[in-house]
């Protein structure tokens, strides 16, 4: 429901509005979804490839609700294997298993595994949809880079020579070892972690179920841990714990490859080896994501471990949480002080990624004694007390971060025992709109900011013209085949499942942001309070401009 672009007001003569450093899943989102907002995007990539091997492939629901709203999330599920189960193994034997979504009425599944490359060739297509708002610019290296106040000047060696572009704003979305990050000298304090891990993509013909599969201390590599998923085109994902005195250069070579996936697959099932890499990570930020008109987005702002797929996961959400913002920025809409909640907002979800990732690197490879007797303790416990399963940690998955209480969101002074809450993302539940087409209600939610109402008829057209010009409004109803004034969407919730996972009333109403979190709960049509929370999610001081805008 993303309504007409707004035109963006012309910067200085030649300027860009926005510059992409880094073509990678991240810095694509990132192009794409300001592109829909009617900002115009150039991205600078200094290869001219998609990605080498598999690298990033667990691609939460969060994530592909994303790139529903960009168009592409049906691709990325059409050809990923989706998954939400997993079994925990010590040794041979199972000790647990779980379903990360064991409830139906979802459109997206908890995760789809989906190589990097596939992704990057589908937001490439998708980017080639906005030939007029998206300059992809391949092999054009940033050596260079200062700011003025009003924007940044890059400069960019290019196949034709060295040339220098000007932004308003810059994303760095360059990585983990970001050369922006290097070049504008910013500190990224974290810690590393000593151990190795092989990580290889083999090819073969294996009936592993869709499911995520951990072992510690299988008996396949004794006294370490390893993983298993599936990927699609019979291609494997497999990591081995190593230790830390590996040696990478030696570990690398199929001649030690090899052994250890002949251990797991067995002698007679025909394997061929598509890639590998062995690697040590670290868990780091940066004290701030914006300085400046520079902003940095995914890896180049935050790095974890692999383990919980929250990294590609968190550098998504990432994109989800600014372009929104910017874009208002650059429309005029909104203050450029609207940048500043980026950094309070993903600097929440980056802090809660680190601890997770670090507390499961922790459990995994633990280097006291009373860490290893923990860890044993609770694995000695796990098959046959539940609560030990809880403390058992084989890789907290990535979920979505809450953004209650930060400086967006208006607190809600009874907030119910269940459901949603202002800084929470929204559910999705099916639906059914008034010519009785089946759907889903986040299809309705995100673009622009929208009133989700909660009814058990339609409201009288007048009030809902009145509560604040220029949202969109949603009304969900228990009946079915009502039809409302010109603009207001009406949508049966013929399950009951969208007023179960909001918690609401008839009478309920939520503020939606543009990125589909709750800003606001009302318990009824209150205009005065709807346009306050409409000014502070917008990032105004008050409510008249708010209403402005």
């Amino acid at each position: 429901m993303t309504p007409p672009p707004r035109p963006v007001p012309p910067g200085a003569a030649g300027r860009r509005p926005v510059v992409v450093i880094g073509a990678g899943p991240v810095g694509l989102t990132c192009a794409i979804d300001l592109a829909s907002r009617g900002i115009p995007v150039t991205v600078l990539d200094e290869d001219d490839t998609v990605a080498t091997g598999s690298r990033a492939i667990c691609w939460a629901k969060r994530t592909l609700e994303i790139w529903d709203r960009l168009g592409i999330g049906q691709r990325m599920v059409d050809k990923g294997v989706t998954w939400s189960a997993g079994r925990v193994f010590r040794g041979d034997r199972e000790l647990y298993r779980f379903d990360l979504l064991p409830e139906s009425g979802h459109r997206r599944p908890a995760f789809v595994n989906l190589q990097q490359y596939y992704v990057e060739e589908y937001l490439i297509d998708r980017a080639r949809d906005f030939p007029e708002l998206i300059d992809l610019r391949w092999n054009h290296t940033v050596t260079g880079l200062d700011q003025d106040g009003q924007g940044a000047s890059l400069t960019v060696a290019t196949p034709e020579g060295e040339r220098v572009v000007e932004a308003e704003w810059v994303l760095a979305a360059d990585g983990a070892r970001s050369p922006t990050r290097t070049r504008m000298g910013l500190p990224f304090p974290g810690q590393r972690f000593e151990e190795r891990f092989l990580i290889a993509d083999v090819r073969m013909s294996a009936d592993f179920p869709a499911e995520r599969l951990f072992w510690f201390a299988p008996t396949f590599h004794a006294g370490q841990s390893a993983l298993l998923h599936r990927q699609p085109d019979d291609v494997f994902r497999i990591d081995f714990q190593l230790g830390p005195d590996a040696d990478p250069e030696l570990e690398r070579t199929p001649e030690r490859v090899m052994p250890r996936i002949r251990a797991i697959v067995g002698e007679e099932t025909p394997v061929s080896l598509e890639w590998c890499s062995v690697y040590a990570f670290r868990c780091a930020r940066l004290a701030r994501f914006v300085h400046g008109r520079v902003v940095f987005v995914g890896d180049s702002a935050h790095v974890v471990s692999p383990f919980g797929a929250r990294g590609g996961n968190g550098g998504i959400q990432d994109a989800d949480n600014l372009c929104w913002k910017l874009a208002l920025v650059l429309q005029g809409a909104a203050p450029e002080s609207l940048i500043a909640t980026y950094d309070e907002e993903r600097g929440r979800a980056a802090d809660e990624n680190i601890l997770n990732s670090s507390r499961t690197t922790t459990f995994m490879t633990p280097k006291t004694r009373a860490e290893r007797h923990f860890r044993d303790g609770v694995l000695d416990l796990a098959a046959e007390a539940p609560f030990a399963r809880l403390l058992l940690n084989a890789g907290r998955l990535s979920r979505p971060c809450s953004l209650a209480g930060l400086s967006l969101q208006t607190p809600d002074p009874s907030p119910p025992p269940d459901g949603l809450r202002p800084g929470d993302p929204c559910a999705d539940a099916p639906v059914v709109d008034a010519a009785g087409r089946a759907g889903w209600l986040l299809d309705r939610l995100g673009g622009p900011f929208t009133l989700l109402v909660f009814a058990d008829g339609v409201p009288d057209p007048g009030r809902l013209a009145g509560l604040a010009p220029g949202l969109a409004v949603v009304v969900v109803t228990a009946g079915a085949g009502a039809h409302g004034p010109p603009g207001v969407a009406v949508l049966h919730d013929a399950e009951g499942l969208a007023a179960r996972r909001y918690g609401a009333a008839p009478g309920t109403a939520f503020l939606i942001r543009p990125d589909a979190h709750v800003a606001a709960r009302f318990a009824g049509l209150e205009p005065a309070r709807i346009a306050d929370a409409l000014a502070r999610a917008g990032g105004r001081p008050d409510a008249s401009v708010g209403r402005a805008a």
